[in-house]
């Protein structure tokens, strides 16, 4: 099984532009995040795909290898699967650029969803872990995800689900981590499809596959890892790292 991992990295965010160039400590954030993956030693191969020649050569300055997307893209699954469209592989992890701080034992669990789904009921595997602090919980920029009793994503919301209407039934919280392993075919699947009015409303990329009955199974973990979405966590990471 060839497993590899692809890091897309648009230069502009809508939040914070420019954030995977900005210096976090010594190094850019895309940088950083994309020699953490490869001292995972997890994977065959490591790739930044973008948007931007900047970032390109930001890569392959250091010693890094980097894709230009030949077409604009509405997401990075999108990004991606052009990327791979060629690649004779099976797995492909998507990490996020924004997420420097990769902690290798989650995804360890991840490529172990599709060596032991002998079967091939997993398109898609994601990662999890549960939060309890109610501005956290509120708060849109952090992603939401429930699942059945098997551990496959319902529904992905930038909203409280589920809506508290009942406080003291053992509701957990579980935010969703933006890093995804597909099967190949699922990848190029998502990228023949359109978009739907789920993913359009809620602008996440994830809601695509499960409109069009991809099974997406989430790993519980508890790393929390520091995403850089905003100047304020941008300057967590840099304490982080200080």
């Amino acid at each position: 099984m060839k497993i590899i991992a692809v890091i897309p990295a648009r230069y502009a965010s809508t939040r914070f532009p420019a954030k995977l160039m900005q210096d976090l400590c010594g190094k850019t954030v895309i940088l950083r995040t994309y020699e953490a993956a490869v001292n995972t030693q997890l994977f065959d191969d490591v790739f930044v795909v973008t948007d931007s020649d900047l970032i390109f050569n930001e890569i392959n300055l250091n010693g890094g290898k980097a894709i230009m997307s030949i077409k604009e893209h509405e997401s990075g699954s999108d990004r991606i699967a052009e990327a791979v469209e060629n690649m004779a592989v099976d797995v492909v992890i998507n990490v996020q650029g924004d997420e420097p701080f990769i902690d290798k034992k989650p995804l360890e669990q991840l490529i172990e969803v599709f060596k032991n789904d002998t079967d091939k009921k997993v398109d898609l595997g994601s990662l999890m872990f549960q939060i309890k602090d109610k501005k956290e919980i509120s708060n849109p920029n952090n992603v939401k995800v429930i699942t059945d009793q098997k551990g496959f994503a319902l529904y992905f919301s930038r909203s409280v689900i589920p809506f508290p209407r009942e406080e003291n039934v053992g509701v957990r919280y579980m935010k969703h981590i933006g890093i995804y392993a597909f099967r190949k075919q699922a990848l190029m699947d998502f990228y023949s499809l359109p978009m739907l009015s789920l993913e359009a409303s809620e602008k996440l990329e994830q809601l695509r596959y499960l409109e069009y009955g991809k099974r997406i199974k989430m790993i519980e973990t508890t790393h929390g890892s520091i995403g850089i979405d905003t100047v304020e966590d941008l300057e967590k990471a840099r304490k982080l790292l200080a």
